[in-house]
């Protein structure tokens, strides 16, 4: 991740397992797109900025 913040401290502020947002970060999950506004408040940064395009993988 970048901005220097863990996975675990992502984690306890989205009240979400360290498994899970593991999954999120290795992309064996796929966040709804709740989950994925929590997570760009939380980092300070836009939602599309949080969205890949499935070619551009």
């Amino acid at each position: 991740m970048e901005k220097g913040i863990s996975q675990t401290w992502l984690a306890k502020q989205l009240d979400k397992s360290f498994s899970m947002v593991n999954a999120y970060a290795c992309n064996r999950i796929q966040p709804n797109l709740d989950i994925l506004q929590q997570i760009a408040e939380i980092l300070q940064v836009d939602l599309k900025d949080l969205i890949i395009d499935k070619k551009d993988r």
